[in-house]
């Protein structure tokens, strides 16, 4: 694909030096439907990236788009405070009835403001305020946010320099298989909590994601997660599972943690929760610890409506039917997988590993510059995706859930190409 050299000009000139997906895709986008984006010159790339992981039902899809324009042309509400309206009702009453009553999870719902770590500096907050301690308990790898809070219980030390402060009261451990298998899970963890010279504070909740996205696509077995959840119990701590980037069905089914048969005590969703890139994120947790004072934790953007209109049109067109989006993701998530194995033995030389549930997936190699030459080969190619991990060394997939068998075998096709040009 030839590609003309676009005007960036403004963009390098007036918009900050802090600017970083498009500094990996230099071109101007346009336009874009389903899987497939368009720049201004018309070529068309194929969407692996999906908005990270914003736009799991693809770009515009049609029928919330439909609902959206109908709700606009009907002059609905679209300013974002907590007000009651019938926008919010009707969602409420999606949510309650297709998600959280067919799998028995008792939930309240808060909307906490726009983006996902506004979703965990309410849930940390809610936690301390609960438990009336203020350490926190998170994981190697971990990524939760780029505000105060959430960088505290963040791993990834260029994100955590950026604070300028002291990131207080946030305590890593190890995640799933840090160790490779030679250390007992928890061992570490759980001699801290009982050890009254070990220096730890009892901590108010463990946070956790169950695939680590921007950490390098780490998968924590349903075991470990289990294990993890009996020991918040023994100990008193309360378990927040971040399901920012990995719920809404990215892993198959809605909620990330169901696979495990764990009922996470604190829950934030964000992401493609409004279905249609439109920012909205929520704070679930269950009625008990439903303590807050009104207007204890509140903000102007809390009750977006027109992401309202678009998540309620997603639950009733992709969650109503109970597991047939989870058995399309997982079939498909099989289908990347085949692919990966092929491009794993076709180079095994360079590939260390290849990991991933549902439809988001990592390819590791054992040179860690190598994944950025085939992000950088497959924008060439007409592909789009990114890396992640702590030093970028994990090209990442992250396709639309409503991505076709056939957008997805070209993705594909393109991703095996752009490995062995990188070779």
């Amino acid at each position: 694909m030839t590609i003309t050299q676009p005007d960036l000009s403004v963009f390098e000139t007036v918009e900050s030096e802090v600017r970083s997906y498009c500094r990996g895709w230099p071109t101007v986008f346009d336009r874009a439907v389903g899987s497939r984006m368009y720049d201004e010159d018309g070529h068309e790339y194929l969407d692996f990236f999906a908005g990270a992981g914003s736009l799991n039902y693809g770009h515009n899809n049609p029928v919330l788009k439909r609902a959206l324009i109908d709700y606009l042309e009907r002059d609905g509400v679209t300013h974002g405070l907590d007000m009651s309206t019938t926008a919010k009702r009707t969602f409420l009453e999606a949510f309650q009835n297709l998600l959280l009553r067919p799998r028995d999870l008792p939930y309240k719902v808060m909307f906490p403001g726009p983006t996902g770590t506004n979703a965990v500096e309410a849930a940390l907050k809610l936690a301390r305020k609960v438990k009336g301690r203020e350490s926190i308990v998170s994981f190697t790898n971990a990524f939760h946010g780029m505000s105060l809070g959430s960088l505290a219980v963040t791993g990834n030390a260029f994100k955590r320099a950026g604070a300028g402060i002291p990131l207080v009261h946030g305590t890593p451990m190890p995640f799933d298989n840090y160790f490779d298998g030679t250390v007992e899970d928890f061992l570490w963890f759980e001699r801290l909590l009982e050890d009254q010279g070990s220096g730890l504070n009892k901590p108010a909740a463990v946070i956790v994601e169950t695939v680590q996205g921007e950490g390098g696509i780490n998968v924590a077995r349903p075991e470990w997660l289990r294990a993890l959840s009996e020991l918040c119990e023994r100990q008193d701590m309360l378990l927040i599972v971040d399901d920012i980037q990995m719920g809404c069905g990215r892993t198959g089914a809605f909620f990330s943690f169901e696979e495990a048969g764990i009922v996470p005590d604190i829950v934030t969703v964000s992401k493609s929760i409004s279905g249609y890139g439109m920012p909205m994120s929520l704070c679930l947790f269950k009625p008990e610890l439903d303590i807050w004072e009104p207007g204890e934790h509140n903000g102007t953007f809390r009750g977006n409506n027109p992401a309202f209109v678009t998540a309620t049109a997603t639950l009733e067109t992709y969650w109503a039917d109970g597991s047939a989006m989870e058995k399309q993701t997982r079939k498909r998530g099989e289908q990347v997988e085949q692919a990966l194995i092929s491009i794993t033995e076709e180079n095994l030389a360079d590939v260390k590993e290849y990991r991933g549930r549902g439809l988001v997936w990592g390819l590791e190699f054992h040179d860690k510059a190598r994944a950025g030459k085939v992000a950088k080969r497959a924008f060439e190619l007409g592909l789009l995706i990114e890396t992640s991990g702590p030093e970028s060394e994990v090209v990442k997939m992250l396709p639309a859930l409503t991505i076709t068998p056939e957008e997805l075998d070209e993705g594909l096709s393109m991703l095996a190409r752009a490995v062995r040009e990188t070779a």
